[in-house]
């Protein structure tokens, strides 16, 4: 990964600050997306300490909006005249039965979830074709992949991330340009900690390694989908959930 950069989206906290330390350690300059100013800067400060000389930036911005994710990545292209890696990994979480559930949750979840992978993808596309080089890595669920009850929103917005992979995968592949997914299980972060006691003790006892996963279980995944020793791989998902779904 040396000399690479890479673009790393929600990189303020979780698994997206887990892999953009990842890359960084891996030898990549690193450019953290996210709303929060100072948990932005702290894992900044974990980057450059993972790695004294990587160039590291940080840019507080709403993934959800276009033209904001464009205006970003045009800064990112202006510091290091190139961008290698970009990682979609912004997201939400919204429990509810879809009888109870309001468009307006709904709307965000797709905004925060679906949306800004695709305005990223949109904004990483043309320097990478012009590269003929790039990889690209979004991070689904495996909710996604299997559902869940009274996750019906969160499951559709996390399945469209597998949507796009494949179609990118295939849009893109002429121009040596792979698209894959990571589908993580129960990741201790602050979203699965507001989990209800119950639908956690159903997950654990499900899992065929008995314990949650790290955001550090993740981040390494992502980092060989971005690496080369990945080259030939694209437009697949990545399961990494203890043994969940099996």
């Amino acid at each position: 990964m040396k000399g690479r950069v890479a673009v790393v989206t929600g990189a303020s906290r979780g698994i997206g600050r887990a892999v953009a330390i990842d890359l960084a350690r891996a030898g990549a300059d690193v450019a953290l997306f996210g709303r929060d100013e100072h948990a932005l800067a702290e894992a900044g400060a974990a980057c450059r300490a993972a790695r004294a000389d990587a160039a590291i930036s940080t840019h507080s911005l709403d993934v959800t909006d276009e033209h904001a994710v464009a205006s970003a990545i045009g800064a990112v292209l202006a510091e290091h005249g190139r961008i290698d890696v970009a990682v979609a990994n912004a997201g939400q979480a919204q429990d509810g039965l879809i009888l109870r559930f309001r468009g307006a949750d709904l709307d965000r979840l797709i905004d925060v979830n679906l949306k800004s992978a695709f305005y990223l993808c949109a904004a990483v596309s043309k320097p990478m074709i012009k590269q003929r080089s790039g990889a690209i890595v979004l991070v689904s669920s495996i909710v996604g992949l299997a559902g869940n009850a009274g996750q019906s929103a969160y499951a559709a917005t996390k399945a469209g991330l597998l949507g796009l992979t494949k179609s990118l995968a295939k849009e893109l592949g002429s121009r040596a340009i792979r698209v894959n997914a990571v589908a993580p299980g129960l990741i201790e972060t602050a979203m699965t900690a507001a989990m209800p006691a119950g639908a956690r003790e159903h997950y654990l006892a499900t899992i065929a390694l008995g314990r949650a996963g790290a955001p550090e279980d993740v981040a390494p995944v992502v980092t060989f989908l971005a690496s080369d020793a990945a080259r030939y791989v694209t437009g697949q998902t990545v399961v990494v959930d203890g043994g969940f779904l099996m």
